[in-house]
This record gives C-alpha cells, structure tokens and sequence, in this order.
C-alpha cells in the first residue's frame, strides 16, 4: 500500500475498551490511567455499544457537583497548563498542523505579536485544510483563515471548576483560553478538568444538590458506566474514504469515529489518526509538483473537481 485511500489503511485495530457494567468512576480512571480521551464500550461478544469520552466523563462530574464537597473551591487559577505551544495568524498552516501533531495537542492558541488572543487552530479546523487541499487546490493558507476566533471559550482566572465543567458540558469546547486582560495566561483542556474533579466521583455518597430544595440528579457512587455512555455515536465501515471521514469530523463534534465489521469493532480513527496519515501529504516536496493538489492517496487525479 502506497498510500492510504480508506479507513481500513489508517484505523488503530489495538485499543482500550470498557463495558457498560463498570463503574463509571472505573471508567473515568482508566481513560485518565490510559491518557486517552475516549474508548469503545463493547458487549461481551465484542459487539460495538457505545462510546464513553471525556462529555461522559464530565456529564458524571457535573452531577457530583450536586454532592456536598469540602474545602475551597478549585479555580481555573489552580489548574491551568502555563506552558503552552501558540500560534500566529501568518504563520503557514501546514507548519501548524505538524506542530499539533509533534506535541500531541489537539489544539493551540492563536496570538498576534503583541500576545493578544484572537482564536484557537485546532484538528477540527484542520479538517478543513485538508478538504480545501482535495478540492480547492490550495497549496498553502495561514493559520489566520481556518482559526475559531469564538471569544466565548475565554474565562478568567477566577472561574470556579464547577463553572469549567458546566461549560464544557453545555458547548463543542475542548480547551478554554484562560484570560488576564486580552492575554492568554493560561489553558484548560477537558482533560485537565475531569483530572482535577476526578476525587468527587470517588468520595460522592447521591446526596440532593445542596443549593435547591428540589431532588436534583445526583451521581450515585457506583452508577454504572451506561448510565453515561453515548450509545448514539456515529460510525463508518472499513471502506470508508479519508475524505468522507475528514467531512465528518468537520461537521460534527465526533473526535473519533469507530469503525465496525459485521456489527463488531474492527478499529477505530481519531482526528489526529487521519491527520497523521495525510500530513506528509498536505506539504510538496521542494522543485517538485505538489501532490495537495489532489491528496494524492485521497482524490485520484481524474476524480478531483478541479482541472
């Protein structure tokens, strides 16, 4: 195989899967354990279930937060990476999509020369580098036109965990730029918040929300994993195209897509996977026809749109 064509060339065929009798608490730790953000839940003859990803695990975080906790309150303050890989707007998309790739970060800050924050570059808006390259022919862009300039993933330093989970909860974010002034201080990832709540679910006995008289719905201790799982998560076969597959991660807020045969779980494939895979294809060689034209492995050069 010269070049990867459709999902069977770049799924991951190894991976860590649940069931839905577990604890979602066992659940939790073992992504956490396994530094991954997502697995599989699987029947006990290997048939495909459910997906159990870091909005699980926060959905589970925040109904905890209805149980009575103790000491003072964590904010973003106490939990946010400093050290941080950032962006500028001019700089070339194809060295921004290796960068993500190098570090294994799904996402960056994007920064003026002054530090000011004007948008996150992502793997999610990297999909449409690589639909652009398929059928646009564009061979190079910068970082400033597929950037998500959304201001409202900012919060400050002051902001409750309660509040950073709810957030994540209710919008598509995976990481909040945290704010002093227009500068980035600071950032959250899913993972750093679910890390930092993760000893509620452990110590969380179902008690009613403390700030109503009304029953709320409390996480019990040992609520099962399918209480939590998203059995509504989208799927592809093996003959799956990269490009359909790119679409897809685009359009919607699925980071990994898992790939089944005969109703079973043949493998799956993650955002980063398929940039991975087309990465060394996005950038031309030097003094040589660039294959971005047509992706070469993606679109053959007789199907692209564009003459």
């Amino acid at each position: 195989m010269s070049e990867p064509r459709i999902a069977r060339h770049i799924m991951v065929t190894r991976l860590v899967t649940l069931s839905p009798q577990m604890p979602v608490v066992e659940g939790v730790r073992k992504l956490l354990r396994n530094n991954i953000t997502g697995a599989p839940v699987l029947d006990p003859y290997g048939r495909f279930l459910a997906i159990f990803a870091e909005k699980s695990c926060l959905t589970a975080l925040v109904a905890a937060q209805q149980t009575r906790s103790r000491g003072r309150p964590q904010t973003a303050r106490d939990i946010m990476v400093r050290k941080l890989i950032t962006l500028t707007p001019d700089m070339d998309v194809i060295d921004a999509i290796g960068l993500l790739l190098k570090n294994r970060i799904s996402g960056a800050p994007v920064l003026e020369r002054d530090g000011s924050f004007v948008g996150v570059f992502s793997e999610r808006t990297s999909m449409q580098v690589l639909l652009d390259a398929a059928y646009d022919q564009h061979p190079t862009a910068e970082v400033g036109a597929y950037m998500n300039p959304d201001p409202d993933r900012a919060i400050s330093e002051e902001t409750p965990l309660k509040s950073i989970l709810e957030l994540f909860v209710e919008t598509p974010y995976r990481r909040l730029e945290v704010m002093r002034g227009r500068k980035v201080v600071g950032q959250i990832s899913r993972r750093d918040a679910i890390r930092a709540a993760f000893p509620m679910l452990e110590s969380a006995r179902g008690l009613e929300s403390p700030q109503t008289d009304q029953p709320g719905t409390p996480y019990r201790a040992g609520a099962p994993l399918a209480e939590y799982m998203d059995a509504d998560a989208r799927t592809i076969d093996e003959e799956a195209s990269l490009l359909e597959i790119a679409q897809i991660f685009l359009n919607t807020n699925h980071r990994r897509l898992p790939v089944i045969r005969d109703g079973e779980l043949a493998g799956q494939i993650s955002r980063r996977d398929l940039l991975s895979a087309t990465h060394a294809m996005l950038a031309p060689p030097p003094q040589q026809q660039s294959n971005l034209l047509y992706l070469s492995g993606i679109v053959e050069r007789h199907e692209a749109p564009v003459s």
